[in-house]
């Protein structure tokens, strides 16, 4: 065969394709259980963050031993049976028999659906509840944000917050990632006296003599769509249609 027949160049180019999928491929699965690992400490991270106990180079594993997961259905508040370790909420969130649709004019987070659980998290002390941390996400300007709001064992005391996936705008709604703008969520009161939703991300700045100052958040500059997004979708998943009775839950049983 001629060196420069077009039979030969299809052949070199079909076997060094071969070649280069099976690589691939065996990249693929060899680096699996690696990548499956690293995905699962960063959430444990980010759980542990937001608790406000993560240190760097703090041993994550060991750390994550006072925590408990726990299954919640929303509806009702109460935790649920089920294995933990085998919850999806994404995929439980798009299936019609463990899925609930929220009515549009519920829908503050813009999420269209959520799973009928929760998979939350206790960390404990000596057999007591110290913190509850809750995944929350809903839309902002260009992407859905994904994170967790630790709150203290009332139920309403914000302990932490923190957004670990999202698209928003680099220096205007990415800020969320911003510790000064996270630090002001520590000691924030979602619930008012009477036990209404009160927290709440403002549009500005936040005047520290309001009576609503316990309650409300300065908005991210710059970034009005971007605090909105977050503003709803706080309220929405600490609200009657989230973890709301969850939440009251807590404060009934004097947790």
């Amino acid at each position: 065969m001629s060196k420069e027949s077009p039979k030969k160049v299809i052949m070199v180019a079909v076997v060094t394709c071969l070649v280069c999928s099976v690589l691939v491929a065996s990249a693929t699965v060899a680096l699996r259980p690696a990548q499956e690992r690293n995905k699962a400490l960063e959430t444990k991270k980010n759980i542990l963050q937001a608790a406000g106990i993560y240190t760097e180079g703090m041993d994550i594993d060991k750390a994550f031993t006072q925590v408990e997961p726990r299954l919640v259905d929303l509806e009702s508040g109460t935790f649920s049976d089920g294995d933990p370790s085998r919850f999806n909420a994404i995929k439980a969130s798009k299936d019609s028999s463990t899925n609930y649709q929220i009515p549009a004019n519920l829908d503050i987070a813009k999420i269209r659906q959520r799973a009928k659980q929760a998979l939350i998290y206790l960390v404990k002390k000596d057999d007591q509840i110290e913190t509850v941390i809750l995944p929350i996400y809903g839309k902002g300007l260009w992407s859905t944000l994904y994170g967790f709001v630790a709150l203290a064992a009332d139920g309403n005391q914000v302990k932490g917050l923190t957004f670990y996936e999202h698209g928003e705008t680099p220096g205007l709604g990415g800020e969320v990632d911003n510790p000064r703008w996270k630090a002001q969520w520590p000691g924030k009161a979602i619930f008012d006296g009477k036990g209404n939703l009160a927290v709440k991300v403002d549009k500005g700045t936040v005047s520290p003599d309001s009576p609503m100052a316990v309650h409300h958040v300065d908005g991210l500059g710059g970034a009005t769509l971007t605090t909105r997004g977050v503003n709803n979708l706080i309220r929405y998943w600490m609200g009657d249609n989230g973890y709301g009775p969850l939440l009251k839950s807590f404060k009934k049983q004097g947790a």
